[in-house]
Protein backbone atom coordinates (compact mmCIF):
# COMPACT_ATOMS: atom_id res chain seq x y z
CA UNK A 1 0.00 0.00 0.00
CA UNK A 2 1.32 3.09 -0.97
CA UNK A 3 1.63 5.98 1.43
CA UNK A 4 1.21 9.70 0.35
CA UNK A 5 4.78 11.54 1.01
CA UNK A 6 4.29 14.37 3.17
CA UNK A 7 6.02 17.72 1.75
CA UNK A 8 9.35 18.03 2.87
CA UNK A 9 8.89 22.52 2.89
CA UNK A 10 5.54 22.83 4.30
CA UNK A 11 5.18 26.31 4.99
CA UNK A 12 7.56 27.45 2.21
CA UNK A 13 5.44 25.54 -0.24
CA UNK A 14 2.36 27.30 1.41
CA UNK A 15 3.67 30.50 0.93
CA UNK A 16 4.80 30.25 -2.57
CA UNK A 17 1.39 28.59 -4.04
CA UNK A 18 -0.38 31.74 -2.15
CA UNK A 19 1.34 34.16 -3.80
CA UNK A 20 0.64 32.01 -7.16
CA UNK A 21 -2.70 32.15 -6.41
CA UNK A 22 -3.14 35.62 -4.99
CA UNK A 23 -1.08 37.30 -7.66
CA UNK A 24 -3.69 36.67 -10.63
CA UNK A 25 -6.71 37.25 -8.47
CA UNK A 26 -5.10 40.49 -7.35
CA UNK A 27 -5.04 41.55 -10.98
CA UNK A 28 -8.32 40.97 -11.82
CA UNK A 29 -9.22 43.01 -8.92
CA UNK A 30 -7.36 45.24 -10.67
CA UNK A 31 -9.04 44.86 -14.27
CA UNK A 32 -12.36 45.19 -12.62
CA UNK A 33 -11.66 48.32 -10.69
CA UNK A 34 -9.97 50.40 -14.20
CA UNK A 35 -13.04 48.57 -16.32
CA UNK A 36 -15.72 50.61 -13.57
CA UNK A 37 -17.57 47.11 -12.80
CA UNK A 38 -19.99 47.97 -10.03
CA UNK A 39 -18.64 48.50 -6.49
CA UNK A 40 -20.10 45.28 -5.54
CA UNK A 41 -18.24 43.54 -7.97
CA UNK A 42 -14.75 44.94 -6.60
CA UNK A 43 -15.80 44.20 -3.15
CA UNK A 44 -16.55 40.31 -3.65
CA UNK A 45 -13.44 39.95 -6.12
CA UNK A 46 -11.48 41.60 -3.30
CA UNK A 47 -12.79 38.89 -0.75
CA UNK A 48 -12.35 36.21 -2.85
CA UNK A 49 -8.49 37.16 -3.98
CA UNK A 50 -8.30 37.77 0.00
CA UNK A 51 -8.67 33.74 0.56
CA UNK A 52 -5.68 32.93 -1.63
CA UNK A 53 -3.93 31.44 1.47
CA UNK A 54 -7.69 29.34 2.60
CA UNK A 55 -7.09 27.90 -0.68
CA UNK A 56 -3.32 27.18 -0.97
CA UNK A 57 -3.72 25.53 2.21
CA UNK A 58 -7.03 23.24 1.18
CA UNK A 59 -4.96 22.07 -1.42
CA UNK A 60 -1.84 21.12 0.17
CA UNK A 61 -3.61 19.79 2.74
CA UNK A 62 -3.05 16.05 2.51
CA UNK A 63 0.37 16.00 1.56
CA UNK A 64 0.98 18.35 4.78
CA UNK A 65 -1.26 16.09 7.01
CA UNK A 66 -1.75 12.91 5.29
CA UNK A 67 -4.24 10.49 6.00
CA UNK A 68 -6.41 13.85 8.43
CA UNK A 69 -9.52 15.59 7.64
CA UNK A 70 -9.11 18.89 6.51
CA UNK A 71 -12.96 19.74 7.70
CA UNK A 72 -11.70 18.33 11.04
CA UNK A 73 -8.23 20.05 11.19
CA UNK A 74 -10.82 23.66 10.68
CA UNK A 75 -12.99 22.38 13.90
CA UNK A 76 -10.10 21.91 15.93
CA UNK A 77 -9.16 25.56 15.72
CA UNK A 78 -12.41 26.39 16.78
CA UNK A 79 -12.72 23.74 19.38
CA UNK A 80 -10.68 25.18 22.67
CA UNK A 81 -13.10 27.01 24.96
CA UNK A 82 -12.59 31.37 24.71
CA UNK A 83 -10.84 32.50 27.66
CA UNK A 84 -12.82 35.87 28.65
CA UNK A 85 -9.35 37.39 30.10
CA UNK A 86 -7.78 36.93 27.00
CA UNK A 87 -10.39 38.27 24.93
CA UNK A 88 -10.93 41.03 27.15
CA UNK A 89 -7.32 41.69 27.14
CA UNK A 90 -6.85 42.09 23.37
CA UNK A 91 -9.79 44.23 22.98
CA UNK A 92 -8.75 46.51 25.41
CA UNK A 93 -4.94 47.04 23.67
CA UNK A 94 -6.24 47.62 20.74
CA UNK A 95 -9.36 49.91 21.54
CA UNK A 96 -6.56 51.68 23.46
CA UNK A 97 -4.42 52.47 20.42
CA UNK A 98 -7.52 52.73 17.91
CA UNK A 99 -8.76 56.00 20.88
CA UNK A 100 -4.87 57.34 21.22
CA UNK A 101 -4.75 57.45 17.25
CA UNK A 102 -8.33 59.61 17.40
CA UNK A 103 -6.26 61.80 19.96
CA UNK A 104 -3.05 62.17 17.65
CA UNK A 105 -5.65 62.94 14.43
CA UNK A 106 -8.25 64.75 16.55
CA UNK A 107 -5.37 67.30 17.39
CA UNK A 108 -3.71 67.22 13.66
CA UNK A 109 -6.69 67.13 11.43
CA UNK A 110 -7.98 69.78 9.18
CA UNK A 111 -10.62 67.67 7.77
CA UNK A 112 -14.30 67.92 8.85
CA UNK A 113 -14.88 64.64 10.40
CA UNK A 114 -12.31 62.10 11.82
CA UNK A 115 -14.41 59.35 10.65
CA UNK A 116 -14.53 57.91 7.32
CA UNK A 117 -18.42 56.39 8.06
CA UNK A 118 -21.07 58.16 8.60
CA UNK A 119 -23.83 56.18 9.31
CA UNK A 120 -24.88 53.06 10.91
CA UNK A 121 -25.33 51.09 7.23
CA UNK A 122 -22.02 52.34 6.19
CA UNK A 123 -20.25 51.09 9.45
CA UNK A 124 -22.12 47.38 9.33
CA UNK A 125 -20.88 47.10 5.52
CA UNK A 126 -17.24 48.12 6.08
CA UNK A 127 -17.30 46.11 9.23
CA UNK A 128 -18.16 42.79 7.53
CA UNK A 129 -16.69 43.38 3.82
CA UNK A 130 -12.97 44.19 6.20
CA UNK A 131 -14.31 40.28 8.06
CA UNK A 132 -14.05 38.82 5.00
CA UNK A 133 -11.58 40.31 3.21
CA UNK A 134 -9.29 40.14 5.50
CA UNK A 135 -9.35 37.90 9.10
CA UNK A 136 -11.88 34.63 7.66
CA UNK A 137 -9.56 34.45 4.72
CA UNK A 138 -6.26 34.68 5.99
CA UNK A 139 -6.13 33.35 9.71
CA UNK A 140 -6.91 29.82 8.98
CA UNK A 141 -3.72 29.67 6.41
CA UNK A 142 -1.42 31.72 8.08
CA UNK A 143 -1.83 31.76 11.79
CA UNK A 144 -4.02 28.12 12.29
CA UNK A 145 -1.24 26.58 9.86
CA UNK A 146 1.52 28.13 9.40
CA UNK A 147 2.49 29.40 12.94
CA UNK A 148 1.84 26.91 14.45
CA UNK A 149 4.33 24.45 11.81
CA UNK A 150 7.20 27.20 12.15
CA UNK A 151 6.56 26.64 16.07
CA UNK A 152 7.70 23.37 16.18
CA UNK A 153 10.81 24.20 15.40
CA UNK A 154 10.93 27.57 16.75
CA UNK A 155 10.02 29.33 19.67
CA UNK A 156 6.46 31.21 18.83
CA UNK A 157 8.18 34.80 19.19
CA UNK A 158 10.89 33.62 15.98
CA UNK A 159 8.12 32.03 14.68
CA UNK A 160 6.07 35.04 14.59
CA UNK A 161 8.60 36.99 13.47
CA UNK A 162 9.83 34.43 10.40
CA UNK A 163 5.67 34.14 9.29
CA UNK A 164 5.20 38.16 9.68
CA UNK A 165 8.16 39.15 7.31
CA UNK A 166 6.33 36.60 4.81
CA UNK A 167 2.79 38.00 5.43
CA UNK A 168 3.93 41.04 5.02
CA UNK A 169 5.49 40.19 1.25
CA UNK A 170 2.29 38.61 0.54
CA UNK A 171 0.90 42.38 0.71
CA UNK A 172 3.65 43.32 -1.29
CA UNK A 173 1.25 43.84 -4.89
CA UNK A 174 -1.52 46.23 -2.17
CA UNK A 175 1.66 48.91 -1.53
CA UNK A 176 1.46 49.66 -4.99
CA UNK A 177 -1.76 50.58 -5.81
CA UNK A 178 -1.59 52.97 -3.45
CA UNK A 179 -0.26 55.70 -5.04
CA UNK A 180 2.80 56.79 -3.64
CA UNK A 181 5.97 57.03 -4.87
CA UNK A 182 9.10 58.17 -3.66
CA UNK A 183 9.79 58.93 0.17
CA UNK A 184 6.17 58.22 1.06
CA UNK A 185 6.05 54.74 -0.80
CA UNK A 186 9.26 53.77 1.18
CA UNK A 187 7.74 55.49 4.64
CA UNK A 188 4.15 53.46 3.73
CA UNK A 189 6.34 50.39 3.31
CA UNK A 190 8.65 50.95 6.36
CA UNK A 191 5.19 51.56 8.52
CA UNK A 192 3.74 48.62 7.18
CA UNK A 193 6.19 46.06 7.52
CA UNK A 194 6.68 47.08 11.21
CA UNK A 195 2.93 47.53 11.89
CA UNK A 196 2.34 43.89 10.43
CA UNK A 197 5.18 42.35 12.27
CA UNK A 198 4.31 43.67 15.71
CA UNK A 199 0.38 42.35 14.69
CA UNK A 200 1.68 38.86 14.41
CA UNK A 201 4.11 38.72 17.52
CA UNK A 202 0.53 40.25 19.35
CA UNK A 203 -1.50 37.27 17.03
CA UNK A 204 0.78 34.67 17.97
CA UNK A 205 1.15 35.28 21.90
CA UNK A 206 -2.60 35.67 22.79
CA UNK A 207 -3.35 32.60 20.08
CA UNK A 208 -1.39 30.39 22.65
CA UNK A 209 -2.61 31.37 25.24
CA UNK A 210 -6.12 30.07 24.51
CA UNK A 211 -5.40 27.93 21.27
CA UNK A 212 -8.92 28.97 19.18
CA UNK A 213 -8.36 30.75 15.75
CA UNK A 214 -11.11 33.35 16.85
CA UNK A 215 -8.12 34.79 18.74
CA UNK A 216 -6.37 35.76 15.87
CA UNK A 217 -9.13 36.89 13.86
CA UNK A 218 -10.55 39.00 16.48
CA UNK A 219 -6.96 40.71 16.50
CA UNK A 220 -6.82 40.78 12.82
CA UNK A 221 -10.10 42.09 12.38
CA UNK A 222 -9.86 45.06 14.86
CA UNK A 223 -6.34 45.93 13.24
CA UNK A 224 -8.04 46.64 9.96
CA UNK A 225 -11.19 47.79 11.00
CA UNK A 226 -10.01 50.47 13.47
CA UNK A 227 -7.66 52.10 11.07
CA UNK A 228 -10.67 52.27 8.34
CA UNK A 229 -12.60 54.69 10.63
CA UNK A 230 -9.95 56.83 10.66
CA UNK A 231 -10.27 59.75 8.03
CA UNK A 232 -6.78 60.87 8.44
CA UNK A 233 -3.81 60.70 5.41
CA UNK A 234 -2.71 56.48 5.50
CA UNK A 235 0.73 57.10 5.65
CA UNK A 236 0.32 58.49 8.87
CA UNK A 237 -2.27 56.64 10.42
CA UNK A 238 -0.10 53.28 9.01
CA UNK A 239 2.83 55.37 11.08
CA UNK A 240 0.76 55.61 13.98
CA UNK A 241 -0.49 51.92 13.73
CA UNK A 242 3.48 50.71 13.89
CA UNK A 243 4.53 52.98 16.50
CA UNK A 244 1.54 52.01 19.28
CA UNK A 245 1.25 48.09 17.58
CA UNK A 246 5.13 48.09 18.12
CA UNK A 247 5.21 49.21 21.62
CA UNK A 248 2.58 46.40 22.95
CA UNK A 249 4.94 43.75 20.99
CA UNK A 250 7.43 44.99 22.93
CA UNK A 251 5.40 45.05 26.47
CA UNK A 252 4.44 41.74 25.77
CA UNK A 253 7.65 40.26 24.57
CA UNK A 254 9.30 42.07 27.84
CA UNK A 255 6.03 40.48 29.74
CA UNK A 256 6.33 36.79 28.38
CA UNK A 257 2.96 36.47 30.02
CA UNK A 258 3.02 32.32 30.86
CA UNK A 259 6.41 32.53 29.45
CA UNK A 260 4.39 31.94 26.24
CA UNK A 261 6.68 33.61 23.45
CA UNK A 262 10.35 32.33 24.56
CA UNK A 263 11.77 30.50 27.55
CA UNK A 264 9.56 27.79 27.90
CA UNK A 265 9.04 24.33 26.82
CA UNK A 266 4.65 24.41 25.41
CA UNK A 267 3.18 21.02 24.52
CA UNK A 268 0.94 21.65 21.94
CA UNK A 269 -1.59 19.32 20.18
CA UNK A 270 -2.35 19.56 16.50
CA UNK A 271 -4.73 16.86 15.02
CA UNK A 272 -3.39 14.24 17.88
CA UNK A 273 0.55 15.24 17.18
CA UNK A 274 1.79 16.49 20.10
CA UNK A 275 5.44 18.29 19.52
CA UNK A 276 7.47 20.34 21.75
CA UNK A 277 8.20 24.38 21.55
CA UNK A 278 11.18 25.46 22.98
Amino acid sequence: MNREKKLKKPVASFILLTNIIFLPLFCLVGAIKMLGFPVWVFDVMLCISAWSSTFAFAILFKKIYPGQSFKQFVKDKFSNKLKFPVILTVSMIQVFIFLLILFFVSNNSEADSIFTKTSWGMLIYFFFKNLLSGPLGEELGWRGFAQMELQKKHSPLKAAVILGFWWGMWHLPIWFTTGYTGIDLIKYMLFFMISILSTTIIIAAFYNLNQNLIISIVIHQSFNFFIGLINENLVDLIMYNAILYLAAAVLLIVINPKKVLYGKEHTHNMNGNQYMIK
